[in-house]
């Protein structure tokens, strides 16, 4: 019996900077796959109150991120309720200060412009104080620099970054990144996964793409 990590806990190691984040989220449009971490020397466990910006449930779009994420220190998601409105003559929020302000304008939340929901997917690594804006989707693989400013889509196993971040690079040719996306490791059971380690952190790419070649082809 292999001795795995359990995802099930707030603090996964003795440093206790690391938090597994699904298990200290309590809003119901955040939500956050096993083992995806935030790493943070003073405040790991307020992620939810510290690092996603202006989340209002009741605005309706949703944070999704997937299994096996990596995310630095100060990394910020930004909300859709951020915004302003923007097809008027002004942009600033009459409604939120009350009044007959709030008596001649229709309600905040109904004016402003839905960008829809952040998704994250799995095995991301999203460096130190970037920031994530609305709408945005970032593929499995994916490694969003530090201190980036994520505007648009990063597609699967592709570096970004910059401000507004943009692709820099692809991590792998084509055939292995599809390969590794059909692979989907993040999904298999957790005993087979700790057996799968040593391909996963292999860096003979070669070996890789034999051996996925192999496993793809026969699920």
């Amino acid at each position: 019996m292999f001795d795995i990590p359990d995802p099930n806990t707030v603090f996964p190691n003795e440093y206790k900077t690391s938090c597994f984040l699904k298990n200290v989220i309590t809003a119901p449009n955040i939500h956050v796959g096993d083992y995806t971490y935030y790493d943070d020397l003073e405040h790991p466990t307020e992620f939810q109150q510290r690092n996603v910006l202006f989340n209002y449930p009741e605005f309706g779009d949703q944070l999704i991120i997937g299994k096996f994420c990596a995310i630095a220190a100060g990394t910020k998601f930004i909300m859709g309720p951020a915004n302003h409105r923007i097809s008027s003559v002004t942009t600033y929020p009459f409604h939120v200060f009350g009044g007959v302000w709030a008596e001649n304008t229709p309600p905040h939340l109904d004016q402003l412009p839905r960008k829809g929901d952040i998704v994250v997917g799995n095995d991301v690594w999203i460096g130190r104080e970037s920031v994530i804006l609305p709408g945005v989707t970032i593929g499995d693989g994916a490694i969003v620099a530090a201190y980036s400013v994520v505007t648009r889509d990063v597609p699967p196993y592709t570096l970004a970054g910059g401000n507004p971040a943009r692709p820099l690079k692809p991590r792998f040719d084509p055939e292995l990144t599809q390969l590794l996306l059909a692979f989907r490791w993040w999904d298999l059971p957790s005993e087979e996964l700790a057996a799968t380690l040593p391909l996963l952190c292999e860096e003979d790419l070669e070996k890789v793409r034999q051996v996925l070649r192999a496993r793809v082809g026969q699920t």
